[in-house]
């Protein structure tokens, strides 16, 4: 039955040393021991992680056929999913006319010569011939020099750069920026040996003349390099290449920048030497 308001009120007093005992007890305790069952929590997880995780291979550690020449002569078998994963344990850190060299006697190194070699052989210095002699003279083996330099003076003669709207000594009409970059965007071994490999670099590329009323505004191209190295004793060096169109993703739905965005973007964004 409800108790009416107008009943007077029966309160207990306790003495104020029983009082604050009482309170104390009732308030604190309860957090108290809230927290020390959570930390116990959490340390249990935290050593259950830890042994979960111990032993477990690091995925981005190549095993020793991915980081070594192993794999069979024309070998064709697709590649673990390691072996395309980002890497780069041994950036080289020597260079010669701004090109990196001293890679290191294994697949990994072949690739990462193999992708630093497309992007030099193609660059704008390419349409320069001092420049492009330099270029052959650090990239390629000493004994295919001689052939492979007349070959690509004839590839960049006069008759090619006029059709970038290049003049014969490979300078751009002034007011305009020849671009010329070579971005590889992944690569694999085709067919590797101890001392040749072949190398495929899939490679995106910028080319064309960037400014106001330039008649060949700068396009992107996509392509396969195929690269074949020789392991010279000290360094991979490269013996021949050949291209071929693609693979290329379908285009975006981007708009395309102005000629006075790309001048800008080519001149505030500088290109990459080393790959991978």
């Amino acid at each position: 039955m409800p108790v009416s308001d107008d009943q007077p009120h029966t309160r207990t007093r306790l003495p104020v040393g029983e009082q604050s005992v009482y309170q104390s007890s009732g308030r604190q305790s309860r957090p108290l021991r809230t927290l020390l069952t959570v930390l116990v929590v959490v340390t249990l997880l935290v050593l259950a992680i830890s042994i979960a995780n111990r032993g477990k291979p690091n995925p981005a550690t190549p095993s020793a056929d991915q980081a070594g020449v192993n794999g069979p002569a024309g070998s064709s078998a697709p590649p673990a999913a390691g072996a395309t994963a980002p890497s780069g344990q041994e950036p080289v850190s020597t260079t010669s006319n701004g090109i990196g060299t001293g890679y290191p006697h294994t697949d990994q190194g072949a690739q990462s010569a193999a992708a630093n070699y497309a992007v030099a052989i193609g660059s704008a210095d390419m349409f320069r011939a001092d420049a492009r002699h330099a270029i052959v003279a650090t990239v390629t083996d000493p004994t295919v020099a001689p052939a492979l330099q007349a070959r690509l003076d004839q590839a960049f003669s006069a008759d090619t750069a006029a059709k970038f709207g290049l003049d014969a000594q490979g300078k751009a009409p002034k007011g305009l920026t020849f671009v010329s970059r070579t971005v590889p965007v992944g690569t694999r071994t085709t067919n590797s040996a101890d001392t040749a490999t072949k190398v495929d670099v899939w490679c995106t590329g910028l080319v064309g003349l960037a400014g106001d009323h330039s008649t060949q505004p700068v396009a992107e191209n996509w392509y396969t390099l195929t690269v074949t190295l020789r392991w010279t004793g000290s360094d991979w060096k490269l013996t021949d290449f050949a291209q071929q169109s693609g693979p290329a993703p379908v285009p975006g739905d981007q708009q395309a920048a102005t000629a006075d965005e790309i001048t800008r973007a080519v001149q505030d964004f500088g290109g990459f030497r080393y790959a991978r």
